[in-house]
């Protein structure tokens, strides 16, 4: 009996959720050196482009690349 190379390979990642995980370590990167544990803690909450680039990649790896707006 042949082993099911399916749950012994790791799943690849496409484009998005390559870019998204991309922008989540330079999130967690940024939570790390500022000391903080959630962006929240930040007073440079709004309008912060390495959040905001983070939450951009979620939303493209989610829709995968098929458009439509986004807006908070």
């Amino acid at each position: 009996m042949q082993e099911d190379n399916r749950n012994t390979q790791t799943e690849e990642l496409d484009e998005w959720e390559i870019k998204r995980e991309e922008q989540m370590q330079l999130l967690l990167e940024c939570q790390q050196k500022m000391g903080f544990k959630s962006c929240l803690e930040c007073e440079k909450l709004i309008g912060c482009e390495v959040r905001n680039s983070y939450v951009k990649a979620v939303y493209e790896s989610m829709n995968k690349g098929q458009g439509g707006g986004f807006e908070f």
